[in-house]
């Protein structure tokens, strides 16, 4: 509740997309936090629509508000810990269904409202207070966090380092020397020990059907625009995915990256470009560090300050309200 409150207080209207408590009350010694009733989580709604992709112009949308949410959690001094496609929900759910043109007989769903709100704040910590080594969900867990000095080290975490290098690459030598002990066990001379006697046929399987990185970022046909704006977006999610933290874009810095100066149409293919956000305005390698994007308001409080206490607790009103009992 002290990070929900602090989410509304720095953000009383709900700019940055982040789920809002509207009141909370007592009942029979339960504390029952009043939510917006939204819609399914971005995994629900694939999996209901038989994991057919989102168009490329909606995964810009999603990827613009989500990049917008994080950032303003991080000038809070706030650490998610939980980022995944189930804690992201549609604000509404309604839609319609399209030929879709991989399988001219099969139908697909089109949100006709792709807005989002991130959720699940149970986890959630500020930076500069004490959090536990062990967090997010282990199929999302980042290297660093696998890497570093985790209470369970299992094979599960081999099979993931496994899995992003077959994505992104060998895991650099810098990161491997500076393993915590706990999951030096991982490398043999340098290299990540897998698959080793202990691997299971499956977990093999799994490893050896993924792909590099730049083959699930397909152009839509050849015209130059197309061609660019899959270079542009597979310069963004490598920046994104980039092993070292160090050397990761930041949330405010993908904000201003070329990807989003594109205008797509539902097939993804290039309609012209936003005013607001030149496309040779700012390149890749010229994205300033540490510098939010403008419209970002300032923000009160330090990093990790206690928020003030909660208005004493009010009856919810009888408008369409999800309430979550804890």
């Amino acid at each position: 509740m002290r990070v929900l409150n602090a989410l509304k207080r720095n953000d009383p209207h709900n700019l940055y997309k982040c789920l809002h408590m509207r009141h909370y009350f007592d009942f029979k010694n339960h504390i029952c936090m009043v939510f917006d009733l939204l819609g399914q989580s971005i995994y629900d709604w694939l999996k209901d629509n038989s994991f057919c992709p989102f168009p490329p112009s909606q995964i810009q949308y999603f990827a613009r508000q989500l990049l917008t949410s994080v950032s303003f959690l991080h000038r809070l001094g706030l650490i998610h810990t939980d980022l995944k496609p189930e804690n992201i929900l549609l604000a509404n759910g309604a839609y319609q269904q399209v030929p879709y043109k991989k399988s001219p007989t099969k139908m697909r769903r089109i949100l006709l409202d792709p807005e989002i709100r991130l959720i699940d704040f149970g986890s959630a910590t500020f930076q500069n207070e004490h959090h536990s080594s062990v967090v997010s969900t282990r199929h999302y867990r980042a290297p660093e966090i696998i890497l570093g000095e985790a209470l369970f080290q299992t094979h599960d975490n081999l099979e993931h380092l496994a899995m992003m290098q077959a994505v992104l690459g060998p895991i650099p030598d810098k990161l491997i020397r500076t393993a915590h002990k706990s999951s030096q066990k991982y490398f043999v001379h340098g290299r990540l020990d897998y698959p080793n006697n202990e691997t299971k046929g499956n977990s093999k399987k799994y490893v050896r059907a993924l792909r590099p990185l730049r083959d699930y970022v397909v152009p839509t046909g050849n015209r130059p625009d197309n061609l660019q704006f899959a270079a542009d977006f597979m310069d963004l999610l490598s920046r994104l995915l980039t092993y070292d933290p160090a050397e990761r874009i930041t949330a405010s810095q993908a904000l201003r990256h070329p990807y989003f100066s594109y205008i797509l149409d539902d097939n993804g293919q290039v309609l012209g470009f936003s005013k607001t956000t030149s496309k040779s305005s700012s390149s890749p390698s010229t994205i300033p560090i540490n510098n939010s994007p403008s419209s970002l308001p300032s923000v009160s409080g330090s990093p990790g300050m206690m928020p003030p206490s909660l208005p004493p607790p009010v009856a919810p009103s009888s408008s369409s309200v999800a309430v979550s009992y804890k």
